[in-house]
């Protein structure tokens, strides 16, 4: 009788510890503790009966016998993922899932989502929406848009465009007593921040020189939607990506009442796995999302 295969776990967590060579950062991509995933891998060592890693205060060096069962894992793991993502492709080869975050659903992408509609009718988009960054491999996600600077590991990253940061409020909420004529006279209001983005006030204020200020009250919302709404209602002054407002700010409801925008250092980028970039569905939905893209750059909404 063969000998037992070690559990897939064990093997999994020796696979992202010998990539890492460090416990600490292979157990956070796991989503255990650092004791657990030593646990683990002691364990695969008693059942192979050879040690694989070699201990040091730097980190984790591979044993001969470590190198030696590393690709083959590594492999394994690898084509497991193809023949899943392959089986999911054979039964849903018209569903597209994307994770993107809420704000950017509602106030840009779903706007847009009947023209891929109409010019893919048999691809159905399928949209999940997140704050933490997808795991393609345990995830059942396609792709996802995302904000940041296009340096995630292990996937395709497609710039779409540039993030901006600017001051929006109410037309009715400057009076002669809390006036909105410059920066600094945002020390007169209330300043609107979502959570997830608690720098950008602080960035477009040092950038307009006026990085000292200190505002009459601040109120954090859970999102960047309810601070756009807060806005509108005249509860204080937002900073926003002008995109995720286009049409408040085109109907009158929100004004910039300054000249100053900020383009930030991040930018909004379509994000998939690398091996899934010649699927048809992820192929179509890149060129459609970059034409909208261009579009949104040239109209400024």
């Amino acid at each position: 009788m063969p000998d037992a295969i070690p559990s897939l776990n064990a093997l999994r967590a020796f696979a992202v510890a010998a990539r890492h060579l460090n416990l600490t950062t292979a157990a956070a991509e796991l989503f255990v503790t650092p004791s657990a995933l030593s646990h683990q891998i002691r364990g695969l060592e008693k059942a192979l009966g050879i040690s694989l890693f070699e201990r040091t205060g730097k980190g984790l060096i591979l044993t001969r016998a470590g190198q030696r069962l590393l690709p083959g894992i590594r492999d394994g793991f690898e084509q497991i993922s193809q023949a899943v993502a392959q089986l999911r492709e054979d039964r849903e080869e018209n569903v597209l899932t994307v994770s993107m975050l809420s704000t950017f659903a509602m106030r840009w992408f779903i706007p847009r989502l009947a023209r891929f509609q109409q010019a893919h009718p048999d691809i159905d988009v399928r949209i999940s929406t997140s704050v933490a960054l997808v795991d393609f491999k345990r995830e059942d996600i396609d792709c996802a848009i995302r904000s940041g600077a296009g340096n995630w590991p292990d996937v395709t990253a497609i710039r779409l465009f540039a993030e901006k940061l600017m001051p929006v409020c109410s037309p009715t909420l400057a009076t002669p007593e809390a006036p909105l004529n410059k920066p600094e006279d945002l020390q007169y209001h209330t300043l609107l921040h979502a959570r997830l983005r608690p720098d950008d006030w602080r960035v477009w204020l040092h950038s307009a020189g006026a990085g000292e200020l200190k505002p009459a009250h601040e109120q954090v919302f859970e999102t960047r939607n309810f601070a756009i709404q807060a806005a509108v209602d005249g509860l204080g002054v937002a900073i926003i990506d002008p995109s995720l407002a286009a049409k408040e700010i085109q109907s009158g409801r929100l004004i910039q009442p300054f000249a100053h925008i900020l383009t930030a250092e991040s930018a909004w980028y379509l994000v998939y796995p690398e091996r899934a970039a010649q699927g048809r569905r992820i192929a179509a939905f890149c060129d459609w999302l970059l034409a909208e893209a261009a579009e949104s750059i040239e109209s400024g909404a």
